[in-house]
C-alpha cells in the first residue's frame, strides 16, 4: 500500500490509500494524489469585485466568482463554512470545467474570475488552468486566500494572478493555531512572493474582539506590512459578526474598527480601509499626496471616481493599482 504525500500546503499531509487530506478534497487513490474537486464548482456567482476586497483593480467592474468544496484553515469564523467545511459530497456541486469558466466570465461581462468564498489554495489545479486559460483570452485573475501554501507552487501560480487579497488573520502563531489551526510564517511568506513576482497585493484583517483587536496586535500587523510590503499596500479592516463556532462573541465594534483606520493612516499606511460598515469613510481611496477623495464608495458601490488614468487629478500622485 503506497503512501503519498501532498506537498501543496504547509500541512504536507501523508495520505495512506484511500486517505484524504485534512482539506477533505485532495486524496490518495491508487497510490496517486488526485483532486476530488476539479472542475467541480459549489459556488459560481457575478460579484462586484469591491466584495473581494480589492479596491485597486478596475473599480466598479464585475468579477466571476468561483469557489470548490474545502479548505485547508478551519477558521473558528469562518462565514463560508457551510461549504469550506465540508467535503464535495456534502456540497451542491455544478460541473464547471476551466473552459466553462472563462466563457461564462465574458457571457455576463466580468473583466475578471475571482478564486475566492472558499480558498483556492485547496482547488489549486483547478485555480491554475482557469487561470492561465482566462489569461490568454484577456481576463484578469484575482486570488481571494489565506495563502497559506508551498512557495514551488505558489510560484507556478504566480504568472497568470493579476492581483490577491490574502487574509492576514493575525501576528502570532498562537493565534493562527487557536483560530485556524495553522501557523503564521508560511502567510507572510506568500506574501512577499506575491509582491515579489509582480502580483498586485491587498491585505485584509478581520478584527475579532477579545482576539486580535488591541492596540499592540493592530500596530503589530500595520508595520509588518509597511516594513515589508510598502505603505502603498492597501489594507483592509473588516468587521466581525457572529459565525460558526464564534457566535459567542458581539460584532466588532464601529469604534474598534475606526480606531485601527485611524492607527494605519497615523503609520503611514497610504491606503487604509474599513469595511463591512457602509457608509464609513474608510469606504473611500484617499490621495496620499493632497488627501483628496479619489473614489468615493458605499460598501461595494462606486459613487463617484476622481481618477485620470491612475492619477490623481489634483495633484497628479499617481495611485498603485490597475486602472484600465
Amino acid at each position: 500500500m503506497r503512501t503519498v504525500t501532498c506537498d501543496l500546503c504547509p500541512r504536507h499531509c501523508r495520505l495512506k490509500e484511500g486517505e484524504r487530506g485534512d482539506c477533505r478534497v485532495r486524496a490518495n487513490i491508487d497510490g496517486k494524489l488526485y483532486s476530488l474537486v476539479y472542475g467541480k464548482a459549489c459556488a459560481a456567482h457575478v460579484d462586484p469585485i469591491e466584495k473581494k476586497p480589492v479596491f485597486h483593480v478596475l473599480p466598479g467592474s464585475s468579477s466571476f466568482s468561483i469557489a470548490t468544496a474545502g479548505c485547508n484553515l478551519h477558521c473558528l469564523y469562518c462565514q463560508n463554512w457551510q461549504i469550506s467545511q465540508r467535503p464535495p459530497e456534502e456540497t451542491p456541486n455544478i460541473d464547471l470545467p476551466p473552459a466553462s469558466v472563462v466563457e461564462n466570465a465574458r457571457r455576463y461581462d466580468c473583466r475578471s474570475i475571482a478564486y475566492t468564498y472558499t480558498d483556492p489554495i485547496v482547488f489549486y489545479e483547478y485555480t491554475l488552468d482557469t487561470s492561465r486559460l482566462a489569461k490568454d483570452q484577456g481576463l484578469l485573475n484575482i486570488l481571494v486566500t489565506a495563502g497559506y501554501i508551498e512557495q514551488e507552487p505558489l510560484k507556478a501560480l504566480c504568472p497568470f494572478i493579476t492581483a490577491a487579497n490574502v487574509d492576514l488573520k493575525g501576528m502570532s502563531d498562537d493565534f493562527y493555531r487557536r483560530m485556524s489551526q495553522g501557523t503564521l510564517t508560511p502567510v507572510l511568506e506568500a506574501i512577499l512572493t506575491m509582491k515579489r513576482m509582480g502580483v498586485h497585493v491587498e491585505i485584509t484583517n478581520l478584527l475579532v474582539p477579545t482576539w486580535n483587536d488591541t492596540d499592540k496586535d493592530i500596530l503589530a500587523l500595520i508595520r509588518w506590512i509597511k516594513e515589508h510590503c510598502g505603505s502603498d499596500t492597501p489594507l483592509h479592516f473588516s468587521r466581525f459578526w457572529p459565525t460558526h463556532e464564534l457566535q459567542n462573541l458581539p460584532p466588532t465594534p464601529e469604534e474598534t474598527l475606526t480606531h485601527a483606520w485611524e492607527l494605519a493612516r497615523a503609520e503611514g499606511l497610504s491606503f487604509v480601509y474599513a469595511g463591512n460598515m457602509p457608509g464609513h469613510p474608510g469606504n473611500n481611496t484617499f490621495c496620499p499626496g493632497c488627501g483628496k477623495i479619489l473614489i468615493r464608495r458605499r460598501g461595494y458601490q462606486i459613487l463617484s471616481s476622481n481618477l485620470a488614468e491612475g492619477t490623481c487629478d489634483a495633484c497628479g500622485s499617481r495611485i498603485p493599482g490597475i486602472w484600465k
